[in-house]
C-alpha cells in the first residue's frame, strides 16, 4: 500500500507491488467477520498453511513462497486483529488456543483434511499446537525461529497470567493509541523502530496490508489489543506433552541471531523443546540471519523448507 502521490521508493516499491500480484485475495467467513489472506499455487496443488508471527501479516510470506515447490497450494492467512482480518469483538481475547480454533475455521473452509503448516514466531506457536491437537490433519510442520511452544516456570505462571489479565484490562480503557494517523512515512519510522530486525524493504510490503488509508493519513490496520500479554501460559512439562503429541514431520528453522541470540533468558527450556524434536528425529537447523530472515533474505531459508516440503508432504499421497 503506498499513497498516490508519494514520492518514489524505487525497487523497494516496485518489488512489493510485483509480489502482491504473484498471489490472489482470499477470504473466509467467521462468527465475528471474516479471516483475510493471499493464495499462491495451483488449485489442487498440495495445501500449505502460512502463519505470520505477532504484529506481522500474511505479507511476511512474499518474498519466501515464490522460492517453494509449484505443486503446492500456500495459503498465508492474516490472523484474527491482524492485516486485513476482522479484529476479535470487544472482550475477545487473542491467545494461541483462540488463533488455533481459527485456524480449524479456515481449514474447514478451505475444505482441507490433510496440509503442511509454516509458522513464524507466534504462527510457529500456533500450528504447533493445532499439529498436536489434530495431529491427524498435519503432515508437515516448519517452524521458522519458532520453538513451537513458550514455556514458562511453574513458579511464574500465576504472575505471568495476572500481568497479562491485568495488560488486557487497562487496555480496554485506553482510546488515544487507537487512534493515532501517521504520513506513510512516519508509519514505516514507527514500524521499523519497534521491529529493529525487518528490512526498509521488508517493512514496506508489510505496510501493504499493515497499514490502512484513511482521510487524515495511514493507521495500523491491526487490533492494538495484540499489544497486551497472553494470559494463557504453560509448563515445560505440558510443553512437552504437547510436542509429543505431533505425529507431523517437522523442521525448525532458526536464525542464528534471532529469537535465542535476543532472548537468552528462555534458553534454558529452549533448549529442552529443541532436544525435545530432536529425540524424536525431527530436524533443527540454525541459518544465518535474524529474526525475520525469512522475509529479509528468503533465499537462506527456502533450500530448507524447498526440500522438506518434497520429501514430507509432497512424497505423500493425499487421503481420498
Amino acid at each position: 500500500m503506498l499513497p498516490s502521490g508519494s514520492k518514489d521508493r524505487s525497487s523497494d516499491a516496485e518489488m512489493s507491488s510485483a509480489m502482491k500480484q504473484a498471489g490472489s485475495d482470499l477470504s473466509v467467513p467467521v462468527p465475528w467477520g471474516q479471516i483475510g489472506g493471499r493464495v499462491w499455487g495451483p488449485d489442487h496443488g498440495r495445501p500449505v498453511l502460512c502463519l505470520h508471527g505477532w504484529a506481522d501479516n500474511c505479507g511476511a510470506f512474499n518474498t519466501l513462497i515464490p522460492l517453494l515447490p509449484k505443486e503446492c497450494r500456500y495459503v498465508a492467512v492474516d490472523l484474527a486483529g491482524h492485516g486485513l482480518s476482522s479484529h476479535r469483538p470487544p472482550g475477545g481475547l487473542y491467545t494461541t488456543t483462540e488463533n488455533v480454533a481459527d485456524v480449524r475455521r479456515v481449514v474447514d473452509g478451505l475444505q482441507w483434511t490433510q496440509f503442511s503448516i509454516i509458522g513464524h514466531d507466534m504462527g510457529g506457536n500456533i500450528a504447533a499446537m493445532f499439529s498436536a491437537l489434530y495431529p491427524e490433519m498435519v503432515d508437515a510442520l516448519v517452524l521458522l525461529d519458532s520453538f513451537g511452544f513458550k514455556a514458562t516456570d511453574p513458579k511464574e505462571l500465576s504472575k505471568v497470567m495476572r500481568k497479562g489479565m491485568d495488560e488486557v484490562l487497562q487496555f480496554e480503557k485506553e482510546t488515544e493509541e487507537r487512534n493515532r494517523v501517521y504520513t506513510y512515512e512516519k508509519a514505516v519510522e514507527r514500524l521499523l523502530a519497534s521491529n529493529p530486525t525487518l528490512t526498509e524493504q521488508a517493512a514496506h510490503i508489510l505496510s501493504e496490508r499493515g497499514l490502512v488509508q484513511v482521510e487524515e493519513g495511514f493507521a495500523f490496520s491491526r487490533d492494538l489489543q495484540i499489544n497486551a500479554r497472553c494470559i494463557v501460559s504453560f509448563s515445560l512439562e505440558q510443553s512437552l506433552e504437547m510436542l509429543s503429541k505431533i505425529q507431523a514431520a517437522v523442521l525448525v528453522v532458526l536464525g542464528d541471531k534471532g529469537f535465542g541470540a535476543t532472548f537468552p533468558e528462555p534458553n534454558k527450556s529452549s533448549a529442552v523443546l529443541l532436544q525435545g524434536y530432536r529425540d524424536r528425529n525431527h530436524t533443527v537447523v540454525t541459518v544465518p540471519g535474524d529474526h525475520h530472515v525469512h522475509l529479509n533474505d528468503p533465499e537462506v531459508v527456502a533450500p530448507f523448507v524447498f526440500d522438506f516440503l518434497r520429501t514430507k508432504a509432497l512424497s505423500q499421497q493425499l487421503p481420498t
